[in-house]
């Protein structure tokens, strides 16, 4: 397994310096932004599709620090009921996945969106309960009339432009968010579809990441190291479906942590543990959403803490058995 880190974190700083920080903290690997949510400051690719020397010099400028590409990450929603901003999300979707293979990227990220919950909604619509049998309507709605049809649709683009592997992340607020969800995209739509593992998702919604892992085998294509903490004098009053602002973090029910902040090493050893029981052992990408910590120092913590779960080497022989 590698370490790397989601380089949105340092987006107002030059790729350069950015690099050469992650270099300097012994990672391997860097997830670059690549369009919607996660913003183009270090990889655009208006720019580098349109010259290919600007492509080589990128990947020139990253080996030479050490480091290779994980993902190109471009997570928006490309089912949002308003045409305009979903036509924007996925044309991102497209020029990524375009421009992956021309830097020997084999994983594009992205979340699987959220429609509304009919044809003249005009915001998305997330449905969390069946009842009443509106809500199981809706459900029924998205994914036959929308979820489906647009990821066969891409499904087919990637394959013709040389990606194999898209990568959803499990997140509420999409309709691919848990193990259930995402496998039923994958039956629907072929094997290109896989995840992008972030546990702290899963945490919150009551999942057994580990659990997870186990039910995903085959189809995690690339790992978020991101924490999460639940804090049951909130929880167990009020719930995890918590609306308020993840920087009210004393009356939150939970937030976002910095790994080892949410979960101990215990967890985080099981966690990558199984990843390689379960046949993967590609990169862990840091990505820091923790409102207590300052983006680098949580990104310190992270790297140090993680040097010391991460399997690093092959198995070998069991010589023992």
């Amino acid at each position: 397994m590698k370490l790397g880190v989601f380089t949105v974190l340092m987006s107002s700083e030059p790729l350069e310096k950015a690099l050469d920080v992650i270099a300097g903290l012994g990672c391997q690997c860097v997830e670059l932004g690549c369009g919607n949510y996660p913003g183009t400051a270090h990889c655009n690719p208006d720019v580098l599709l349109a010259d290919g020397g600007k492509v080589k010099a990128l990947k020139d400028l990253i080996a030479s620090k050490g480091l290779e590409i994980s993902a190109l990450s471009c997570h928006g929603n490309p089912l949002h009921p308003d045409k305009k901003f979903a036509d924007s999300n996925i044309e991102a979707f497209k020029k990524a996945v375009r421009l992956a293979p021309k830097l020997g990227v084999d994983v594009v990220i992205n979340f699987s969106g959220c429609p509304g919950g009919g044809p003249d909604d005009k915001t998305p619509n997330w449905v969390t309960c069946p009842w009443p049998t509106d809500f199981s309507e809706i459900v029924k709605w998205q994914w036959e009339k929308k979820v489906i049809p647009h990821w066969k649709e891409m499904a087919k683009f990637c394959k013709d432009n040389g990606v194999k592997k898209v990568a959803f992340e499990m997140h509420p607020g999409f309709v691919v968010y848990n193990t259930e969800s995402l496998l039923r995209l994958r039956a629907e739509v072929g094997d290109i579809i896989g995840a992008n593992f972030d546990p702290s998702h899963l945490f919150w919604q009551g999942m057994d990441p580990i659990q997870s892992v186990r039910a995903l085998k085959g189809a995690i294509w690339h790992v978020h190291a991101k924490d999460c903490r639940i804090y049951p004098m909130n929880s167990e009053v009020n719930g995890v479906l918590d609306v308020k602002s993840y920087t009210d973090e004393i009356r939150r029910s939970w937030i976002f942590r910095t790994v080892g902040y949410g979960h101990g090493a215990d967890f985080w050893n099981d966690f990558v543990s199984t990843l390689r029981m379960c046949g993967y052992d590609g990169t862990l990408s840091i990505e820091h959403e923790d409102s207590l910590m300052s983006p680098m120092e949580g990104l310190q913590k992270a790297a140090a803490f993680l040097k010391g779960v991460l399997i690093s080497q092959a198995a070998g022989e069991a010589y023992w058995a």
